[in-house]
């Protein structure tokens, strides 16, 4: 269990999937550079931390509902969380009769992602819902800007382990204090921060480095 003093952002899980680099420097240096992307991503996120819920029928949703998690020392808020009423379900609502489901929705900005950094995300906004309110949350869903569509996301056995392994790993990562090294690769081109991160440019560096040192001990 983990004191509130040690809570870490769940939306840092997404930055660590994405890159453990990414991560560090947001999380560690504190740096941030905006781009199209991330500005037009932060209105959508604006937009949808309202703090407002309302009623349709048997759905009840609830925008900026914040989320935490002892066990996984993980705090953060949810974009929209559906409430499902269905007689399959056993979540008791206070104030609203019969029992419910729960159902996290993240919104991106953007298309759908080949890589699954959007997935741990929302996962982790998931066994965080589960602790707080006693349940089981078999699915969400990743709502797309560009497309205007979701994407339904199965929170398996497998991606539950995977977002439970980088919550530990960005626990170890915030302890340490260590920037790790860059791996350059297609996904930097969607990084805001390649320029302070510099990823080609650490590799020949390093090459480099390599090279003189190898020359030096040759004499």
């Amino acid at each position: 269990m983990f004191s509130e003093d040690q809570y870490v952002a769940i939306s840092g899980l997404q930055h660590l999937a994405f890159c453990e680099k990414q991560c560090a420097l947001i999380h560690l240096e504190k740096l941030w550079t905006e781009n199209v992307l991330t500005a037009e991503g932060r209105l959508m996120h604006d937009n949808a931390h309202s703090n407002t819920s309302e009623t349709r029928g048997d759905l009840r949703i609830v925008r900026g509902l914040p989320l935490h998690s002892k066990r996984l020392g993980l705090s953060g808020i949810a974009d929209v969380v559906e409430f499902h009423r269905s007689e399959n379900a056993s979540l008791q609502l206070p104030k609203h009769k019969g029992a419910w489901f729960v159902y996290p929705v993240e919104y991106k900005h953007g298309t759908k992602k080949s890589f699954k950094s959007d997935s741990i995300q929302l996962c982790a906004q998931a066994l965080c819902l589960e602790e707080m309110l006693q349940t089981e949350i078999k699915e969400g869903a990743l709502f797309y800007g560009k497309t205007k569509s979701r994407t339904a996301v199965q929170f398996d056995e497998n991606l539950r382990t995977k977002t439970e392994y980088y919550a530990l790993r960005f626990h170890q990562l915030m302890e340490t204090g260590e920037i790790p090294p860059p791996k350059a690769g297609a996904h930097c081109k969607q990084c805001s921060l390649v320029d302070d991160c510099m990823p080609q440019l650490s590799g020949k560096a390093s090459l480099y480095f390599a090279q003189m040192l190898e020359q030096t001990l040759a004499q």
